[in-house]
């Protein structure tokens, strides 16, 4: 029997239209009038930093296709890497067997913590992760012989992903709402975010105020409390709010002291992107972090792998792999998918690992930051841009409002498009968070192509509003 084929796999539509009609776009509004849907952006390739769509223009990939990519797209250690494994073994399952490139990322990763974590539980992306790391917690608690403590804390404005159980420490309105009745509300504390300080106070000074009101939850709560879950550093969803890292000591410390789990979700701020491998690695200023001060679980997704696989983990205490230990099924941490450990996603983190090892990448981005700042300098000066900040490879600031005028993520976005690179600002914060493969060429270039956008953005804006 032969099947009609589709009017949009004969090639007489545009890959962006076809895309329209088959695809459900995550993160995207979906307007009645279709004409007014902006068609996405069809990339045919990618090469470094840059991305190439299917006319052959060049957009530099300045938020690094969702926070992921870390050496450039088409990377061709990474490549090799892959191809050597497609050769040998693409997938087993990971329960009841095991293989060369799950113990070997487990093994490194651990190493890089002191040994504090380790005994890395797979999982497929973030979201996932937050709630292995929930689970556990309870978990641990119930079979520890606290089963009240079953109730969870998280920041204001944080995020943690967008399946129920991450939603429920989600505290970003247009993610959580409509499914509020779904989820089991979390606690919401006090964030540590610098932009709320007050007349002459520090970000170490917002820290402790957030410190304050974190203590007085746990003094009353801690018995129900099961964990705290933060983001370290960087509240990427809140506007890529940042803060003091004397923020993360002291939470340790009351977690310590009312004895609550505290979860360290590094997903989009691992890898590298705050200036150690670990933005918890910062906990302590200068000073290396004890096995102690590290968090009881740490989750770690997007740029593990380089942003070429999903992938996702979390490392936890070996005191927590041990309260598992028991005869009793009941007691084990059932919890699983089809491609837990995937060796192709671990064989790409392997190879991203290897990089950050072989050229010195940590030390080559703080020289990467600095080329960063400068490039973006003629925005933070703009008076219409506030709260310019950075931490390691992520620059933000906040667009007063007035001036950008409304829909400015959108027109942003598109009219940066124009100038050839590729952002998608979060609300009024324009933020940058470019893979690690940028000279300081290629640095001013993008500071001169965002400050060209701003102009025009804010320009448009301003005459709608005069002809209004």
């Amino acid at each position: 029997m032969t099947h009609p084929v589709p009017q949009s796999a004969t090639g007489d539509a545009t890959l962006a239209a076809r895309s329209q009609r088959a695809v459900w776009h995550p993160c995207t509004r979906l307007r009645p009038d279709a004409s007014a849907n902006e068609p996405p952006l069809a990339i045919a390739s990618g090469d470094g930093p840059w991305l190439v769509d299917t006319d052959g223009r060049r957009y530099f990939d300045a938020i690094s296709s969702w926070w992921v990519n870390l050496f450039g797209h088409a990377n061709p250690a990474i490549n090799a890497a892959l191809t050597r494994q497609l050769q040998t073994l693409e997938h087993v399952m990971l329960a009841g067997c095991t293989h060369a490139p799950a113990v070997e990322l487990a093994e490194r990763l651990s190493a890089l913590t002191g040994g504090a974590l380790g005994h890395a539980f797979y999982a497929s992306d973030g979201a996932s992760a937050v709630e292995i790391a929930l689970k556990m917690s309870f978990h641990y608690w119930r079979n520890t012989g606290l089963s009240a403590k079953r109730e969870f804390v998280c920041l204001r404005h944080g995020y943690h992903g967008e399946t129920v159980g991450a939603l429920a420490v989600t505290d970003v309105e247009i993610f959580r709402d409509a499914y509020d009745p779904l989820t089991r509300r979390a606690h919401v504390v006090m964030s540590p975010d610098a932009r709320q300080a007050v007349g002459a106070e520090t970000p170490a000074d917002v820290a402790a105020r957030a410190l304050a009101a974190l203590e007085a939850l746990l003094r009353e709560r801690a018995g129900q409390i099961a964990a705290l879950i933060v983001e370290p550093l960087v509240q990427g969803a809140a506007g890529m709010a940042m803060y003091d890292p004397s923020y993360l000591d002291g939470a340790r410390a009351l977690c310590d002291r009312y004895r609550v789990h505290l979860i360290a979700d590094e997903i989009a701020v691992g890898c590298g992107r705050t200036g150690t491998f670990f933005a918890w690695e910062q906990a302590r200023g200068g000073d290396p972090v004890p096995a102690h001060g590290w968090p009881d679980f740490l989750c770690l997704s997007k740029g593990i792998t380089g942003g070429y696989l999903p992938l996702s983990l979390v490392l936890s205490r070996p005191e927590v792999q041990r309260a598992f230990v028991a005869d009793d099924i009941a007691r084990s941490f059932l919890h699983s998918h089809s491609y837990t450990g995937n060796p192709l996603a671990c064989r790409a983190a392997l190879a991203t690992l290897d990089l950050f090892a072989q050229d010195d990448v940590l030390a080559r981005n703080r020289e990467r930051a600095q080329w960063l700042a400068a490039a973006m300098a003629g925005i933070a000066a703009d008076p219409r841009v506030t709260n310019v900040r950075q931490r390691g490879l992520i620059w933000a600031a906040d667009i007063d409002p007035a001036a950008a005028g409304p829909d400015f993520a959108a027109r942003f976005h598109l009219a940066a498009r124009a100038h050839g690179v590729l952002v998608r600002p979060i609300g009024h914060t324009l933020y940058v968070m470019p893979p690690y493969v940028f000279d300081a060429a290629l640095a001013a270039w993008l500071g001169d192509q965002l400050r060209a956008t701003l102009h025009a953005v804010i320009g448009a804006a301003q005459e709608v509003r005069h002809a209004a």
